[in-house]
């Protein structure tokens, strides 16, 4: 999956599970998801997205800290995707 198709999914996922009133178009990489200079995400929100991420990318967030970092905006989100979702693949391959 390109990084482009992955954010796009991530967007998708925004949108469909959190019943966001905007379209996945609308959302840019960068924009905060929490707080009232982006999308106005709550801590509601960031449980159902944990929840999302785990379903939708078999990624999970192990405690709020992590959270964090991990949940500020699309990109940071694709990021964490991509080195949490790789971790598995190199032990794999190594062992």
């Amino acid at each position: 999956m390109s990084e482009s198709d992955l954010r796009s999914r991530i967007k998708q996922m925004l949108v469909k599970n959190l019943m966001l009133q905007t379209t996945p178009e609308e959302i840019a990489n960068d924009l905060p998801l929490f707080g009232p200079n982006g999308l106005g995400l709550d801590s509601i929100d960031a449980l159902e997205l944990v929840v999302s991420m785990e379903k939708t990318f078999g990624v999970g967030v192990p405690n709020s800290e992590v959270a964090g970092k991990a949940l500020r905006t699309v990109n940071t989100i694709h990021d964490y995707i991509l080195e949490k979702g790789s971790a598995p693949e190199q032990a794999g391959a190594s062992a």
